[in-house]
């Protein structure tokens, strides 16, 4: 099945890394699914199937994630990516997800100095005044350095460490093969929906390794807060960014995880819960544009109580459609509205099998349990957490952009809380639900969406002639086809093909020993070892093809 992997020789070696961690932490059968194990030995690559007993003693998400660590770079960002897919993973996967730390030992300052003076296009000593050689932080896509500009601004360097799109571009073809394999192969990874998790990991890994865009998503946010005063975006230095160097404001503040510093700078502690949260509020629900990773890391607290953002790899976007929905999503559950809660969750789910009956009772009854409650006795984290829930026992996937959001909505609910434990996210989303609803419902918004309705059925009227048209000349010209696939269909014709093939042998085979035995009684004709020649080459013949047809029957049962 893996045979076009071995097609590039580039890759093989990290195809046996990839089936050797699987197998050290006890996924044998799923590198024999795969067919990894039997490609990799055709190709000489010995693979030892006996994992260490200490594995034994792991439960499956914390192998997945030992599993994603030995792995490195690229399959940690894959599991930081799994830990925002609280739709597909119950909350002991997402848990174990969560704590793998993108940390990369740093990489020697003088090799990355002909690659930053390359691409700012000086010497360094002609920028800055001093650059430490002792990164702040190193991780697997890039390292921080602090440095100072020569008029005496501190400054971090975010560095990308050589040679890394093409280890990533590897990797990213060996995953998209694995995903293709796994999501037809076995129901059971089926469920979690390889390919599209893999498309989304994609996308965020490709733009996390352009430096440059994560300063435009920072200016952009910027641009969206410039009315608040209380929360700092770091300066970009664009003379000195591109794809693989940015240089940015260093932010002088109070880490996001150290409490003991914010009571000894005497801070509020709920007043900087309330402008954080009203800031990635305002990103969300107003300008649809976010940052989506608010935990306490990528957080600095300043004197006055204001707060820093920093590091904007990890954006959200949510169209205006979107955040309607988003919306309508909370007031039917606030509300006691579980109808519309069902019609909103099957229109963003792709799952036509969904039995909507049994989809709306259970959700009646997830809406029940919350109706009683008053909005501050509310756990955002809570409703969100059983809705991800009740869409897994229906293996209903939402889009990606939604399963960001809800990811963003539980990261900043654990951030206020850690500030202020009497904190409530729906405290602060209340308002902007509510005039986001009023807002729908004037007069001038539904005649414009009225409108817009209008023109497209207008537009649709007018194009049906020549659709219908299209559609009779095709069929004239014998080009209109129905294309039924029906999934699996391949494996079962194979099967049956192979199992033709095995009874015409043992025909074939059968009728030589019969016809062989016949020409034995015959006497006269050339011989072989004092027996008729002809009889001689038919049990021969007979002999092969039974000893075929009983290596095709073990292999067969092997492969199974």
């Amino acid at each position: 099945m893996l045979w076009e992997m071995l097609n590039a020789a580039r890759d093989l070696g990290r195809v046996h890394d990839i089936a050797s961690v699987l197998i050290r932490y006890g996924f044998g059968s799923f590198v024999r699914v795969l067919g990894m194990g039997k490609a990799l030995e055709s190709a000489g690559k010995v693979l030892h199937w006996k994992h260490a007993d200490e594995f034994n003693t792991l439960d499956t998400p914390q192998r997945i994630r030992r599993t994603l660590e030995d792995l490195g770079p690229t399959f940690i960002k894959l599991g930081q990516i799994l830990a925002t897919r609280v739709d597909l993973f119950p909350p002991q996967y997402i848990a174990e997800f969560e704590k793998l730390q993108d940390q990369a030992p740093p990489i020697p300052f003088d090799e990355l100095l002909s690659q930053i003076e390359e691409d700012i296009g000086q010497s360094i000593d002609e920028i800055f005044s001093e650059v430490d050689r002792h990164p702040l932080a190193a991780a697997s896509i890039a390292q921080v350095h602090k440095g100072v500009l020569k008029d005496g601004t501190p400054v971090i360097l975010k560095i990308r460490r050589p040679g890394l799109r093409k280890t990533i571009e590897a990797d990213l073809r060996l995953l998209q093969r694995i995903a293709d394999i796994a999501e037809s192969e076995s129901s059971d990874i089926r469920r979690f929906h390889p390919r599209e998790v893999l498309r989304q990991f994609n996308q965020s890994l490709r733009r996390e390794l352009d430096l440059a865009g994560e300063c435009r998503n920072a200016e952009r946010i910027a641009a969206n807060l410039v009315d608040d005063t209380n929360i700092i975006i770091p300066k970009v230095y664009w003379q000195w960014t591109g794809e693989r160097i940015n240089v940015q404001e260093y932010i002088q503040g109070i880490h996001g995880r150290n409490l003991d510093g914010i009571e000894k700078a005497g801070l509020d502690r709920k007043l900087l819960a309330d402008r954080g949260t009203q800031a990635v509020m305002k990103m969300i629900m107003e300008d649809g544009f976010f940052h989506a990773d608010p935990h306490p890391g990528n957080v600095f607290y300043l004197p006055d109580n204001k707060l820093a953002f920093i590091d904007f790899g990890m954006v959200g976007r949510l169209t205006e459609e979107r955040r309607e929905q988003v919306v309508g999503l909370l007031y039917g559950m606030v509300n006691h509205e579980p109808t519309k809660v069902a019609e909103i969750l099957e229109d963003w789910s792709d799952n036509i099998y969904t039995d909507e009956e049994v989809l709306t009772v259970d959700i009646e009854a997830f809406v029940d349990q919350y109706s009683s409650l008053s909005l501050k006795d509310l756990s955002l984290t809570a409703m969100l957490s059983d809705l991800m829930a009740l869409l897994r026992d229906h293996n209903l996937i939402l889009p990606a952009d939604l399963t960001l959001l809800i990811k963003t909505y539980i990261t900043l609910d654990g951030l206020g809380r850690y500030l202020n434990p009497d904190f409530n996210t729906l405290v602060f989303a209340a308002p902007y639900i509510q005039e986001i609803m009023l807002e729908r419902y004037r007069p001038e918004a539904i005649a414009k969406r009225g409108w817009r309705n209008l023109l497209s059925v207008v537009d649709l009227l007018s194009s049906l002639p020549k659709d219908l048209r299209k559609l009779v000349r095709a069929s004239r010209k014998g080009a209109f086809q129905v294309d039924i696939t029906v999934r699996h269909l391949n494996r079962y014709v194979n099967t049956l093909d192979n199992a033709i093939s095995r009874l015409t042998m043992g025909m074939v085979t059968a009728s030589l020993i019969i016809g062989s035995s016949i020409i034995m009684t015959v006497k006269g004709g050339p011989e072989l070892f004092g027996l008729p020649a002809f009889g001689f080459m038919g049990y021969t013949f007979a002999t092969v093809g039974g000893i075929w047809l009983l290596l095709s029957i073990w292999k067969s049962g092997n492969n199974q």
